[in-house]
């Protein structure tokens, strides 16, 4: 009789049975493991929520003061159901992700959930941890993304804020609220001149500063800055702004977007940006391949993102790897890389 998977893909998300719980399920469950907080892993309306106590205060921001959190630290051991012992380890994607270890009758699982290995002053450092299945994230699962050197990117950034403040211009940075706005302004250079944060961005700023992450001194547009305090100015808000009414406090404005995707130049166009700085909290391919051969894992799942090619080169390499995928409500998860059906 073939043994049921400790870890399963349902229509609610990742679910282990044994442990009765669910691992960033898509919709509300008597309980579930959060990896972090992002809107597409970390939604409101469950149970109760295990959660990486780093990151306790940016899930509350998000999921609401309402939300039952039960905040663990790293390597901590809750021991669910059935005798089924789940932990959370530093992924390095923002602060207070993590991934979730998952032990049962001595089978160890473990999902990544979004993660990068490269160093980052912002959130707790990728911690590999080794398994026997491995669950890892491939949102840039190809050969052509790997980061340059984020010395040289921040670098390249601070000198663009330079000559934008030298010809009156206002700096605007787009980065997304959460995660990415935080480390540019741990990145940047903050003597240039004044920071101005959007409210969304500010909010999480706060948070960060509270959870004992060194932030540089902001101003959030909402405070009566006056067009004084926005000389020369580095603007940092959510990309939703582009193009808004909201931009015409600023007078003259030199735009840049900050994201994994600005390596590919064509990007950078459909952005309609005047730069691209590639900064990403996702593994590119190198680390990628670096972080599943940390983890000694027998089989390597894949899901989310560029994950045939990643398949292909892992398969090729001697590695039982299968791919992952969201099955439609009410069907089971597959296996697509035809070796296996993965039960539900």
């Amino acid at each position: 009789m073939t043994r049921r998977p400790l870890i399963e893909l349902t229509d609610r998300g990742m679910y282990c049975a044994a442990g009765d719980f669910y691992i960033d399920p898509w919709r509300p469950v008597h309980r579930a493991v959060l990896t972090h907080a992002h809107s597409d892993h970390a939604r409101s309306g469950h149970g109760s929520s295990i959660v990486a106590r780093d990151g306790e205060r940016v899930f509350r921001t998000r999921l609401g003061n309402s939300a039952v959190l039960e905040p663990v630290a790293f390597g901590e051991t809750v021991v669910m159901p059935g005798g089924v012992r789940v932990s959370l380890h530093p992924a390095g994607h923002i602060l207070g992700s993590a991934q979730v270890r998952v032990e049962h009758r001595g089978e160890v699982w473990v999902a990544s959930g979004d993660y990068k290995t490269v160093p980052d002053p912002t959130c707790t450092p990728f911690e590999p941890v080794r398994c026997h299945h491995f669950i890892t994230e491939a949102t840039f699962g190809l050969p052509v993304y790997r980061w340059p050197s984020q010395r040289a990117v921040f670098s390249d950034m601070n000198s663009w804020w330079r000559d934008n403040r030298d010809a009156g211009r206002t700096s605007l940075v787009l980065a997304y609220a959460l995660g990415k706005a935080q480390r540019v302004l741990a990145g940047i250079d903050a003597s240039i001149g004044p920071i101005v944060t959007h409210d969304s961005v500010e909010r999480l700023v706060v948070d960060y500063r509270e959870s004992g992450i060194a932030m540089p001194a902001t101003h959030c547009v909402r405070e009566d800055l006056g067009r004084e305090g926005l000389d020369g100015a580095l603007v940092v808000a959510p990309p939703s702004v582009l193009g808004s009414a909201w931009l015409g406090r600023f007078g003259q404005v030199s735009t840049a977007f900050v994201s994994g995707w600005m390596l590919v130049r064509g990007a950078r166009k459909r952005q309609a940006v005047d730069r691209g700085f590639p900064i990403s909290d996702h593994a590119d391919w190198d680390e990628l391949l670096g972080a599943i051969s940390a983890t000694d894992a027998e089989t390597v799942w894949v899901t989310h993102g560029s994950s045939n090619v990643l398949l292909r080169w892992l398969t090729e390499q001697g590695k039982d790897a299968r791919e992952l995928t969201r099955p439609k409500r009410g069907q089971a998860a597959t296996d697509t890389s035809t070796r296996n059906q993965l039960p539900v």
